[in-house]
């Protein structure tokens, strides 16, 4: 079972696609720590809990074909035994990170397109 709302995982895959589409004029703003949208998905990775990290992990390993769906929980104990960097640092260094949350979501049963349009809703 998942151990991170849909939502967040959502958010995770809308600011990776900026952050790889360079859409945001700040997405790349130096190459420190500075403000934009690298240091926006660094901190909130780095803000979601041991168990909702895992779960991300277990989501983006099972998107591009590490696990199998129904391989989920031990995906999710991999993850948390497995881990020797910052979760937010592996999972920025993937280069297709949305697309492999997405793909991730599907293999699960869990409409990616819902969860972002629940996010992006107006106001």
């Amino acid at each position: 079972m998942l151990q991170i709302a849909t939502d967040k995982i959502a958010h995770v895959i809308i600011r990776a696609r900026d952050y790889d589409s360079g859409v945001n004029a700040w997405a790349h703003q130096g190459g420190g720590r500075q403000h934009g949208t690298r240091t926006e998905l660094h901190d909130f990775i780095e803000g979601l809990n041991e168990d909702e990290q895992a779960s991300l992990v277990a989501v983006m390993w099972i998107g591009r074909d590490s696990f199998d769906a129904a391989e989920l929980d031990e995906a999710i104990r991999t993850a948390r035994h497995e881990r020797t960097v910052p979760t937010e640092d592996y999972l920025m260094g993937e280069p297709r990170l949305a697309d492999l949350l997405e793909a991730g979501l599907d293999a699960l049963g869990i409409s990616p397109e819902d969860a972002e349009d629940d996010l992006q809703r107006p106001v």
